[in-house]
């Protein structure tokens, strides 16, 4: 890079100091872009028409079934997810609403939150499941190649552990 000319805008400046992504770069970072909007939206229409939930509620629905109790912290729920704690208050309102989850306060902490789900989640979660999986096998798992999945899933820790600022990262 080439030394600043002191009479430059700071548009300018910033332009310079853009690390422009090579052709490659762009073609994969579009590849990736386009594929991750591709699969997420095919994963929420069948999902969707099989079950009648959310990709967002079944995800909920799957991380409490794997907590103790079937319960976990509204907080600790929102940071797994990826959500936003506002995204999923309203998430769990309308499972709430649906009877899926239930919320209570935390015995630990009075103003947390507790989020549990319900038999009728349970049972919804059960039914939905086989039809979720079938669609991740047949739109992602089946089309990779095995040494493509496993680079895939590193890939988008590294990018996950990076972004949460994961002393792994």
């Amino acid at each position: 890079m080439t030394e600043q000319v002191a009479t430059s805008s700071p548009a300018e400046a910033d332009q310079q100091e853009v690390r422009w992504l090579s052709a490659e770069q762009q073609a994969q970072w579009r590849a990736f872009r386009d594929g991750n909007a591709l699969l997420n939206d095919v994963l929420a229409r069948e999902l969707d028409a099989d079950s009648g939930l959310s990709l967002g509620e079944y995800e909920v629905l799957v991380r409490l079934s794997e907590a103790p109790g079937r319960t976990m912290r509204m907080s600790e729920l929102a940071d797994g997810l990826a959500h936003s704690r506002s995204r999923l208050t309203h998430t769990i309102r309308r499972m709430e609403a649906a009877g899926l989850v239930e919320r209570t306060a935390c015995r630990e902490d009075a103003r947390g939150v507790n989020a549990t789900m319900t038999e009728a989640g349970w049972q919804r979660l059960v039914a939905a499941a086989p039809g979720h999986v079938r669609a991740v096998r047949e739109h992602l798992v089946d089309v990779l190649t095995a040494d493509q999945l496993d680079a895939l899933g590193s890939a988008m820790q590294a990018v996950t552990d990076a972004l949460r600022g994961s002393p792994a990262a």
